[in-house]
C-alpha cells in the first residue's frame, strides 16, 4: 500500500511597504512573463504579500509598466524613471545583495538566487554615475564602470544603500 502526504504550508499574508511591494513585483516581471493582474496578484500572495486589485494598479502605473498583448512589461532603461526609482534600488539592495568585490573598473555584485536581474533591472532605472553597463546572471551581477574611481564610487553607493533601512 502507497502512502501519501500531505503538506501544507502556510505563510503568514503581510502588509508590506509600497518599496518592499513594488521590488517583489519588479522581480517578477523581470524573470518572467505575467499576463494579468490577477495572475500577479497570486504571485504577491504566495509571496505572502496581499494587495488589492487598485493598489496593484497603483503600483504597475508608478513603475511605469505598460501592458502588451504578451502581458506587462518593463519600462525600457533609459526611458521615463519612475518617481521612487532611488527607493526601489535602495530595497533591492537591501533585500538581494549579499556581497561585493572591485577589480579596476568592475565590479562583481553577489546577490541571492534569483535577485540578480531585479537588482541589475533597478540599478539601470536610476542610471548610477559612472556606470556604462550590467550584466545579471541568476545570481551574479557584472558592472562595468567608467574608470575604478568610478567603480569604486559605485561600491560605496551600493553599500550605502545596502545599509540603509528600509
Amino acid at each position: 500500500m502507497i502512502m501519501r502526504h500531505l503538506c501544507i504550508i502556510m505563510s503568514k499574508s503581510v502588509q508590506a511597504t509600497p518599496a518592499a511591494r513594488r521590488a517583489a513585483i519588479l522581480g517578477f516581471l523581470s524573470r518572467r512573463n505575467v499576463r494579468s493582474q490577477a495572475e500577479l496578484s497570486g504571485l504577491l500572495g504566495a509571496r505572502g504579500i496581499e494587495v488589492n486589485q487598485a493598489t496593484l494598479s497603483r503600483d504597475l502605473r508608478a513603475m511605469g509598466v505598460a501592458k502588451g498583448p504578451n502581458g506587462y512589461t518593463l519600462p525600457a532603461p533609459g526611458g521615463a524613471v519612475p518617481s521612487d526609482a532611488r527607493a526601489g534600488l535602495r530595497v533591492a539592495a537591501s533585500q538581494w545583495l549579499l556581497s561585493m568585490a572591485r577589480a579596476e573598473n568592475q565590479v562583481v555584485l553577489r546577490t541571492t538566487p534569483g535577485g540578480a536581474q531585479a537588482l541589475a533591472f533597478a540599478m539601470d532605472n536610476v542610471a548610477l554615475d559612472g556606470v556604462l553597463g550590467t550584466l545579471a546572471g541568476d545570481d551574479t551581477i557584472l558592472v562595468i564602470a567608467r574608470d575604478a574611481r568610478a567603480a569604486r564610487k559605485i561600491v560605496r553607493e551600493l553599500e550605502s544603500l545596502q545599509g540603509a533601512r528600509v
